[in-house]
């Protein structure tokens, strides 16, 4: 997940006050959408635990948004397209992540697509981001590529 020039780029959800790569309470929810604790679910990936697909790629990748984690964001994005700087602090909340279609991206891909919608809220109100985005295996790791920002 991008947050390109125009998009809203990161989380109101007490950015301030997390630091990268800290996990939440152990209660929540994870972000993703899976309705599995945070801990079982992206905060395994957060920790360092590499995602096995691209697609489980792109939901740690939303919740690293949702949760204000810019160094989880830098680490997973491919050196080639990665921006120099990724600033979270827009008061944008990330509030649904719907998986629309995956192509490929499995444990045994080199590369592979996931188009997605993230429901948000920002400063100017309510807002939907639907990307089709590339994800491809770098040291043996997914990695974000790029995506195309598709009208909803």
């Amino acid at each position: 997940m991008s947050a390109p020039e125009g998009a809203p780029r990161g989380s109101a959800r007490a950015p301030a006050e997390r630091v990268d790569n800290a996990a939440p309470p152990a209660a929540d929810v994870c972000p993703c959408g899976s309705r599995l604790a945070y801990e079982s679910c992206c905060g395994a990936f957060h920790a360092g635990r590499p995602a096995p697909t691209a697609e489980t790629l792109m939901r740690s990748r939303y919740s690293a948004f949702a949760l204000g984690l810019p160094g989880y964001l830098a680490e997973t994005w491919a050196e080639a397209t990665r921006p120099d700087e990724i600033d979270l602090d827009d008061g944008t909340v990330w509030r649904r992540l719907q998986i629309v279609d995956t192509l490929d991206g499995g444990p045994d891909d080199e590369s592979g697509i996931v188009e997605f919608r993230a429901a948000y809220r920002d400063p100017d109100g309510a807002g939907l981001l639907h990307e089709r985005a590339r994800f491809i295996r770098a040291d043996g790791r997914w990695v974000y590529l790029d995506g195309q920002i598709r009208g909803s």
